[in-house]
């Protein structure tokens, strides 16, 4: 068997250097899909606004926003819109409660995911406060009330797909968390208890 030559050594390096940065991309393919949804808006990801639009760029155009709430099958809570069903003007700021209820006889922690439909509006709805932007524990049969302050972008209504939307739907999807991490959001921080 003939020894491996100099252009051998070379296709074995090249390939040996594929693999490795597929596995590399592969690894990092989540995180930077995750962080191009947040930035444009793919998807339905909502954006995270630090101050609601002045009372001068409210624009006099209603959208009807609808709530939608799930549950992972391996977390035990009941969860639910409060607030089903609002009507608003784009850059009106709104606040909205979703209702979470730990039925079981232990505590349980979770997470909530999020989107909206259509796909077109993530970029515009944006989120000034959330329940989704940490983690949740709820006591055994604690219930709460979680809040969720919005406003959409007044730029939708000039943008080519924007002013075609006149119906949004937000939608949460709450997944169990193995343990509760420091840093938890605790009932008072995170919305108001129920008896």
């Amino acid at each position: 068997m003939p020894l491996p030559t100099r252009s051998h050594t070379k296709v074995v390096a090249i390939c040996a250097s594929v693999v490795v940065s597929m596995t590399a991309l592969a690894f990092a393919s989540v995180p930077l899909y995750r962080l191009f949804c947040q930035v444009t808006g793919y998807g339905g990801t909502t954006m995270k606004a630090d101050k609601a639009p002045a009372a001068s760029e409210i624009v006099d155009k209603t959208i009807t926003v609808r709530f939608d709430a799930n549950v992972s099958g391996g977390l035990a809570w009941q969860f639910e819109p409060v607030d089903r069903v609002v009507q608003v003007k784009l850059g009106e700021t709104a606040i909205v409660n979703y209702r979470a209820t730990n039925p079981t006889d232990k505590p349980l922690t979770g997470t909530a995911t999020y989107n909206v439909v259509p796909d077109q509006a993530g970029v515009f709805f944006n989120k000034l406060a959330c329940f989704c932007f940490t983690e949740q524990l709820l006591e055994p049969g604690q219930s709460m009330d979680m809040p969720v302050q919005f406003f959409i972008d007044p730029a939708m209504a000039t943008d080519k797909d924007g002013r075609r939307i006149h119906t949004i739907t937000l939608s949460y999807t709450f997944y169990p968390v193995a343990a509760a991490k420091k840093g938890v959001a605790e009932t008072p921080a995170a919305g108001k208890p129920r008896t």
